[in-house]
């Protein structure tokens, strides 16, 4: 059921884990190659279901409602390239429409693939998306909810 406000593509699911987030927490929105299961299963952390969903898709959503951590230098990481793939140059564009979706301004955390792992681990949620872009897989840390002004009603504040 549809409720005014909550983009469609945030499943009762994802709302409820993204509410439920405390400040400094962080989700993972991984790529359809990453191991959401068992990297999920390590700590007990939620796995949440967006199978056939695009990363930059979702995340515009989620990024209506949930505030990234601004008393970090950098609240998004991503999954850096092996060395390898940096060697032969390897292009991630899909990088660049996350700077575009989040903004020129925030700070991206490059990780290294295997602490990335080590880090999604301990992270409030992984949502296991349809992304089949490679190196896709990001990390974003929650930052509080400020109250910008009060309702004509007193006991409702109005957040933005």
């Amino acid at each position: 059921m549809p409720l005014k406000g909550i983009p469609h593509l945030i499943s009762p699911e994802l709302l409820y884990a993204l509410a439920s987030m405390g400040h400094g927490d962080e989700i993972v929105l991984a790529d359809s190659n990453f191991p959401s299961e068992s990297i999920a299963r390590a700590n007990g952390a939620r796995l949440i279901l967006c199978d056939g969903l695009p990363i930059p898709k979702l995340l515009r959503q989620i990024l209506k409602l949930f505030p990234l951590d601004q008393y970090v230098a950098e609240p998004v990481a991503l999954m850096d390239r092996v060395d390898d793939d940096k060697k032969k140059g390897l292009d991630v564009p899909i990088w660049n429409e996350y700077k575009e979706i989040v903004g020129n301004n925030v700070q991206f955390e490059m990780v290294e693939r295997f602490k990335f792992y080590e880090r999604a681990k301990k992270c409030f949620a992984v949502v296991r998306t349809g992304e089949s872009a490679i190196y896709a897989n990001i990390i974003l840390k929650k930052g509080v909810v400020v109250t910008k002004k009060q309702s004509k009603n007193e006991h409702e504040d109005v957040v933005e």
